[in-house]
């Protein structure tokens, strides 16, 4: 067993992304962190992503390199929504988006990522669903289901990927007319409804590989550019905004990370009876979620 694995997200600072073990979207990044094996995980991403390892590694330390790194996102709804949801919908299901704190999962049917959204929103046996907590997701899930999808609450979104407009994509398409526009499900109804393109992180790289367009503009986090242009270099890459900064990804720096490594903390803590509730819910993922190709 090795003694430290670091995982990184796509959208941490490039440095830090080289020296981990492991780099993924969350989907990929939930099923990877059930089969490390180290005594220590270090877990370079923000707070939720470092709970949900704690919580589906039981046994293992999770050590988090900036505890103050948390998701805007996931700070927007608390679990009473979820529960205050339910009493007005009781015949709904809910389905909630990974990026929630470790409470809100422990009341939800089901976590999701953004690679799978979709396709489990399908398995629910429900033809109601809540959804929380980003309202642009849910709206792309309702374009693609025929679930009647109920946004909890009804302004969450990711304020990264909710400020890209539609005048940013116009003013690169300007400048690279025969370029295709790809974007997460994160922003907003009218981006997505352009776009030539929407996935999760991981659909965004795989589809930039797979694209026969030379010119691509993409709409997401400015941390997976880097991976995207060292992975399909013959490609021109163009961010569709330089603004598309979440400042608290970026917080964890590799000094962090060395330094957690060097003291093994700070180490991540979740309510034995939160873990319970969220591991039942993440688990009903993997089993009805299969591997992306």
């Amino acid at each position: 067993m090795k003694e430290f694995v670091i995982l990184a997200h796509n959208y941490v600072r490039p440095e830090v992304q080289r020296m981990a073990d492991f780099v993924g979207d969350s989907l990929e990044l939930a099923r990877k962190v059930k089969e490390v094996d180290a005594e220590y995980i270090v877990f370079a991403g923000v707070d939720f992503m470092a709970e949900m390892a704690a919580i589906l590694n039981p046994d293992k330390k999770v050590i988090h390199p900036d505890p103050c790194s948390k998701c805007a996102m996931a700070a927007r709804i608390k679990a009473k929504d979820i529960l205050k949801a339910k009493e007005k919908y009781p015949d709904a299901e809910v389905v909630t988006y990974i990026n929630s704190s470790s409470e809100v999962k422990a009341v939800s049917d089901v976590i999701c990522t953004s690679a799978n959204a979709v396709k489990l929103v399908k398995s629910m046996k429900s033809n109601r669903i809540i959804f929380a907590p980003d309202k642009n997701l849910a709206h792309y899930v309702a374009t693609q289901t025929d679930k009647e999808i109920i946004p909890v609450p009804e302004n969450g979104c990711c304020p990264v990927h909710h400020a890209l407009t539609l005048e940013d994509i116009a003013r690169n398409l300007e400048g690279y007319p025969e370029a295709e526009v790809i974007v997460h499900p994160e922003c907003t109804p009218e981006i997505i409804k352009l776009a030539d393109f929407v996935g999760s992180t991981s659909a965004l790289i795989r589809h930039i590989k797979e694209t026969g367009a030379k010119t691509i503009i993409v709409g997401t986090e400015m941390g997976i550019i880097s991976r995207m242009k060292r992975e399909s270099p013959e490609k021109n890459i163009i961010p569709a905004s330089k603004y598309l900064v979440c400042p608290d990804m970026k917080m964890i720096t590799a000094e962090k990370v060395i330094k957690a490594m060097e003291q093994k903390g700070p180490i991540v803590h979740v309510d034995e009876n939160v873990c319970q509730g969220a591991r039942k819910a993440l688990e009903r993922m993997f089993e009805l979620s299969t591997p992306e190709r």
